[in-house]
């Protein structure tokens, strides 16, 4: 389980701690997973994880509601990476699951 790193802690008067909070607020458990998915098991790199993902895509047989479930976690984590760019942060130190 992902816990608050000392990072989130130095940043909490930080203009963009405000964007970043609500941005997880709106997160949902799909979401949160794949932060700490990302964190824990592909070293903080989302395009380890979407290289993962696309390879597992390519592999045949594959069953059809993992594969819908991959395209969407894709989707996610293009989202998720883009707003990590944007605000000079990492989600994994917001991030916890419930």
């Amino acid at each position: 389980m992902a816990n608050v790193s000392q990072d989130r802690k130095n940043h909490e008067d930080s203009p963009v701690d405000s964007a970043v909070a609500d941005y997880v607020r709106t997160l949902d458990d799909e979401h949160k997973m794949l932060v700490v998915l990302k964190s824990q098991l592909y070293g903080g790199e989302w395009e380890a994880m979407l290289d993962d993902l696309k390879n597992r895509l390519a592999g045949k047989p594959y069953i059809f509601k993992l594969t819908n479930r991959i395209r969407d976690d894709v989707e996610r984590i293009r989202e998720m990476r883009e707003f990590e760019n944007a605000h000079g942060i990492d989600l994994a130190d917001y991030v916890t699951l419930s």
